[in-house]
């Protein structure tokens, strides 16, 4: 037996150039006794394991070395169980450690594999892969001119890897398109921001959340302490937009969450062994004070993301908008071993709240959009005839209008551009207004 250090995390999948979701938040010092309950092994399976092994080492074309067959085959163990449960050489293991800094090399998406092709999952903002309009749910089949068909996820993501500067062709099937699309895109050091801020209209904050790592939380305090000195110490509401976000480290869902509830249960986790069983609440003082929410997801929200919204809305804290989230309810425990290599199991299932288990079914929005794009019509050639333009018309008590009163806002009052190129964020900030003008009457 031998004592070790446990990382529990919720992962999606593969980031390129580094895992997205690290060690070093929720730790759990264990005993880890590799005996199962039985104390008996199972002698007639491992007699046709070891059957195999010696068949492979004398009859197979080539010569494969006992540690690559050994390798393999707690590979395939693994890949067995589920999508997220995988083996870790020691390099790997040392890129998920990494990964929670936030900084990384690759491509800059979160990949998963999906009918022997490679998924994306979501694109990570302002990187390589999302500014070459890779998009979340296309399937990955060729690198350069190597087809993905038969790679394991492991082989994909190092094709994927290399060079900062260096390039790579990518080519993909995306839902809608009549034929493959193919994208040459950079390499280059990934720095992920994962809190982005701005002001929406005097009052209103936007706040995006691209993934859930180690300082997240704080990175949050501080930007909605900066949004609210803009906005005169208070803010009217916010949309918190967690599109895309593949997940991170559990602790910072519960962080981001606490931020935003001032009590009750955020997440518990329930598996077969002792450790797995965890719950999380909510400690006093919500920043925004009650401060009206409305939180966009979609497909590509997996994970920690789907964490936050599913405990702001079981709380009715937030009004959910968007899309059904990716399902991803299952939570992965690093078990390190004694030749500096890691086993990436699925331990856990997490709930909400509510009790609500989202594994492959999602959070379900509580208002659902369309995929839509918005579009200006110019009016520059037309002007609206009103009531004040007809001749001979009645004045406002006997008096002529001010124009300039109660002209109210128009959408070039706000963040016009962000708005008109985005369908889900411009009826976010509609339904923000209404909430936050019904409850100050």
């Amino acid at each position: 037996m031998h004592n070790k250090k446990t990382i529990v995390i919720l992962s999606l999948g593969f980031i390129l150039g580094a895992f997205m979701s690290t060690c070093g938040n929720v730790l759990a010092e264990k005993d880890y006794d590799m005996t199962t309950e039985s104390d008996t092994l199972p002698f007639e399976e491992l007699r046709a394991f070891t059957e195999v092994f010696g068949r492979i080492k004398r009859d197979y074309v080539e010569p494969v070395s006992d540690e690559k067959l050994l390798e393999d085959a707690i590979r395939g163990m693994l890949a067995g169980l589920d999508p997220h449960s995988a083996y870790l050489v020691a390099d790997e293991f040392q890129e998920l450690k990494e990964g929670t800094t936030g900084q990384f090399g690759g491509l800059g998406i979160e990949v998963t594999m999906e009918n022997g092709f490679v998924k994306v999952i979501s694109p990570i903002d302002d990187t390589p892969a999302q500014k070459a309009g890779v998009k979340a749910g296309d399937l990955i089949i060729k690198l350069d001119e190597k087809t993905v068909k038969g790679m394991g996820l492991n082989e994909a993501v190092k094709a994927m890897r290399g060079e900062p500067g260096s390039k790579i062709a990518i080519t993909i099937v995306r839902e809608g398109e009549d034929a493959p699309l193919k994208f040459t895109i950079s390499r280059a050091i990934i720095k992920v921001k994962s809190v982005r801020t701005r002001i929406l209209e005097k009052g209103y904050g936007y706040v995006r959340i691209s993934s859930f790592q180690s300082g997240t939380g704080d990175n949050l305090e501080e930007a909605l302490a900066a949004l609210k000195k803009e906005n005169g110490g208070k803010l009217r509401g916010i949309v918190l937009d967690l599109r895309n976000n593949p997940g991170g480290v559990l602790d910072a869902a519960v962080r981001v969450s606490d931020i935003f509830l001032s009590s009750g249960l955020i997440v518990y986790t329930e598996g077969r062994i002792e450790n797995s069983a965890m719950r999380f609440s909510a400690t006093p003082d919500d920043l925004l004070h009650g401060a009206p929410m409305v939180v966009l997801i979609n497909a590509g929200s997996a994970s920690a993301s789907e964490i936050v919204a599913g405990a702001l809305q079981d709380h009715k804290r937030a009004i959910i908008m968007g899309e059904r989230s990716f399902g991803k309810g299952s939570v992965q425990t690093i078990l390190p071993t004694n030749d500096g290599s890691a086993i990436k199991l699925t331990t856990a299932r997490y709930f909400t709240p509510s009790g609500r288990s989202i594994q492959a079914e999602g959070i379900e929005p509580d208002i659902g959009l369309a995929r839509l794009k918005l579009e200006t019509v110019d009016s520059s050639n037309f002007t609206p005839i009103k009531e004040a333009d007809l001749s001979g018309h009645l004045l406002q008590n006997g008096k002529p209008k001010d124009p300039a009163k109660g002209a109210g806002q128009t959408l070039g009052d706000i963040d016009k551009d962000s708005l008109i190129k985005d369908y889900a964020l411009y009826e976010a900030f509609n339904l923000l207004k209404g909430i936050s003008i019904t409850q100050n009457k």
